[in-house]
């Protein structure tokens, strides 16, 4: 048996829906020709051949049906298509909005970040150059003692204070104007320590031996400094008699 049948007036062959639609027509037509033919007939017409007409008709008909269901669907899948690539567009754009904002975001944090660096060096730089004009005042009021009797009592006094040496300024200047009348070259060649070969020198009239037991660090080492001659002096003062003040002759 052929899988298709062919009717006269169609090119393509028919389908397995075509026969079934076409068996169905085949078979309305065939009981309507028995009908007709069992039925009186007074008038004595023959009866006429039935066509194949009707069933090109009925076979257009369901063609047309299976158009409409493919095109329904079609559309169905073309709708469903478009639902996907909006969901799609509108995923990617809330991903593309939450992107900006955390981009917005994060910019916003390192503009703040840098603001606050700045604002703390600006700070620092302001503090520093206060600072810096407070050190060099500092230096600058360092005392500047003039090299006379004057400021080597002074200049004595002051390391004298930080060294916790007791002594005041007249009675340093009285003893000196006594012992040198303020001639830092001065030396004693004449006295019994003379004699014994240690002559008393300087402005303050110290022995060497006595000197050096009672040097004050930070002063020079020479025994004709007029600073380190009178802090010298009287620190070895100080142990003696409490103070160079209490010194009142020879000592």
């Amino acid at each position: 048996m052929r899988k298709n049948m062919t009717i006269p007036g169609l090119r393509k062959p028919l389908t397995r829906t075509h026969k079934k639609y076409g068996v169905a027509g085949v078979a309305t037509l065939g009981a309507a020709a028995l009908a007709l033919s069992l039925a009186p007939n007074d008038s004595g017409a023959e009866t006429e051949d039935v066509s194949a007409a009707p069933v090109a008709v009925t076979s257009a008909t369901g063609e047309r049906q299976i158009k409409d269901v493919h095109a329904g669907i079609t559309d169905q899948l073309a709708q469903a298509d478009q639902r996907a690539k909006d969901a799609e567009a509108k995923l990617k754009a809330e991903q593309a909005a939450k992107a900006k904002k955390a981009a917005a975001a994060k910019a916003a944090a390192a503009a703040e970040a840098k603001a606050e660096a700045k604002k703390k060096a600006e700070a620092k730089a302001k503090a520093d150059r206060k600072a810096k004009p407070a050190a060099n005042r500092s230096v600058a009021r360092k005392p500047v003692y003039a090299n006379n009797l004057d400021g080597w009592i002074r200049e004595a006094l002051a390391v004298m204070k930080e060294k916790g040496i007791p002594g005041s300024y007249e009675g340093i200047h009285r003893n000196i104007i006594r012992e040198s009348a303020g001639d830092p070259q001065a030396i004693n060649n004449w006295d019994i320590n003379a004699i014994n070969g240690v002559p008393s020198k300087g402005l303050l009239q110290v022995i060497p031996p006595t000197f050096q037991a009672y040097h004050v660090e930070g002063t020079s080492w020479d025994i004709y400094d007029p600073v380190a001659n009178i802090t010298a002096a009287c620190n070895y003062a100080a142990d003696r008699y409490g103070s160079m003040d209490n010194v009142n002759s020879a000592y």
